[in-house]
């Protein structure tokens, strides 16, 4: 990700006044009546997002007007910025009442965000901004482990495949002194990973299913295990997917995406926990050998599943990962998974739903995300739905009664009879902007992972 943050500049700086609609008509006052007359003529009102781009006497640039709308506004309003200035080098002439340069800088990384890897035509340079005060090195760590989490989200299951999120895997590894394990294909049974097994066993050689277990950090610090979602592409098992339902099934391995991100910022920042990170990676493939409706699956906890729908196989390879992060016995798990399509019913594509049962560590992340301004919604382990889940002839299956209906909280219950005993929270994230507007792009999206390492990092202080 090339670098759009700067501390100094070599080129000339344009000034970008970012103004409350409420403060606009005292900025105009005393201002040359150009500046009022283009603001008239381009109808600018100051409305969140809103820009008006003012000339100088060269052809070139004079100064920008950022419309930041009623106050107080969400810091994210400057993620819209770049998207919308010529390529130059700007700064803020005043930063905001409320908002801190940080959180500017942050936005405007995260919304210079391009994705143009199978484009002939590449996107080129991109507009800067310069900065003072600020932590350049946390801004853009966090800026690229979300650009990373969103490369791999939209690059196509052809070219990320289980071996490819492997490879991803080993360079943070490298590049952070991780060490690594993968257990791969028939060796995850001689492991006890059989449901991470079956899920992948359909798949070609070359896309053999994995068990993916990165560890770093110092003995007695406290142990922070992710547990991410690691399908690289989903056609639905035996219960396919409708075409329209697999059109975007490239993004399943979300979770995964988004561990790995997370696990690089925490790494980067060398915070202060031993950290790691489980990812089981399949691809749901249909062939003679893919689990049917009906099979009865093995667990690493010894529970067996009953598999009523091969289309919620996501489930299945976590139960055996979050069983791994429990014989770790870690101080906090969190998994992230592209879990439901109830959750997207529930909360719609921008606000992925989080679980748990401790409530100060809920409390935790609801503080974070309003610090980072990454939402989410918080959703009930509703005990009444527990039954839902009951086998006639195993200890459990994978696709609940329909009387419970609430899929994305029966998941949930799902994976906690698997999870650690102690502070565990899960994600049912979408990973995914199906509508693209400046600043988000549409396609792959870090969500929850800015809000999850801004908690770890207060908790663990």
């Amino acid at each position: 990700m090339t670098e759009v943050i700067l501390a100094t500049s070599d080129r000339a700086v344009v000034p970008v006044h970012a103004l409350y609609d409420g403060d606009l008509a005292g900025f105009l006052e005393g201002r040359p009546a150009f500046v009022k007359a283009f603001a008239e003529t381009a109808e600018f009102k100051a409305k969140a997002g809103q820009i008006l781009v003012l000339p100088n006497t060269e052809g070139g640039i004079d100064r920008v007007l950022f419309g930041l709308g009623a106050s107080p506004v969400d810091f994210m309003v400057f993620r819209g910025l770049p998207a919308k200035l010529p390529v130059g080098d700007y700064k803020l002439a005043v930063t905001p009442a409320g908002i801190r340069a940080e959180q500017v800088a942050l936005a405007f990384a995260l919304g210079s965000y391009r994705f143009d890897r199978y484009k002939q035509k590449k996107a080129g340079d991109k507009p800067r901004l310069v900065v003072d005060g600020v932590d350049i090195a946390e801004v853009n760590s966090i800026a690229h482990a979300c650009a990373l989490a969103r490369d791999m989200v939209n690059t196509p299951a052809n070219d990320l495949g289980p071996l490819q999120l492997e490879t991803i895997a080993r360079e943070i590894s490298e590049q952070h002194g991780a060490s690594i394990t993968v257990i791969t294909g028939d060796g995850l049974l001689e492991a006890n990973y059989p449901s991470v097994h079956a899920v992948g066993r359909a798949a070609v050689e070359a896309r053999a299913p994995r068990m993916i277990e990165m560890t770093w950090g110092e003995a007695g610090k406290p142990l922070v295990v992710l547990v991410g979602k690691g399908v690289v592409f989903d056609t639905g098992g035996l219960d396919i997917k409708p075409s329209a339902g697999m059109r975007q099934m490239k993004k399943d391995m979300g979770g995964a995406a988004a561990v790995l991100g997370l696990g690089r910022m925490i790494m980067a920042a060398k915070l202060p926990v031993r950290l790691t990170i489980l990812v089981p990676a399949v691809e749901n493939a249909i062939a003679g050998d893919a689990m049917r409706p009906g099979d009865i699956l093995d667990s690493r906890k010894g529970l067996t599943i009953e598999v009523g729908n091969t289309d919620a196989e996501g489930r299945l390879i976590l139960a055996d990962a979050l069983t791994r992060a429990a014989e770790l016995e870690p101080d906090l798990t969190l998994d992230l998974a592209t879990l439901t399509g109830a959750a997207r019913a529930a909360l719609g594509p921008q606000l992925p739903p989080f679980y748990t049962d401790d409530d100060e560590l809920a409390g935790q992340i609801e503080v974070a995300m309003t610090q980072v301004s990454d939402p989410m919604w918080r959703m009930p382990l509703w005990k009444g739905y527990v039954e839902a889940l009951d086998s006639d002839i195993a200890d459990i299956k994978n696709d609940p009664d329909g009387w419970a209906q609430a899929g994305s909280v029966t998941a949930a219950l799902f994976l906690q009879r698997f999870a650690p005993t102690g502070p565990w929270a899960h994600f049912d994230i979408f990973a995914w902007n199906p509508r693209g507007r400046p600043g988000w792009t549409t396609g792959g999206e870090a969500q929850a992972i800015r809000a999850l390492y801004q908690m770890i990092r207060t908790r663990f202080a």
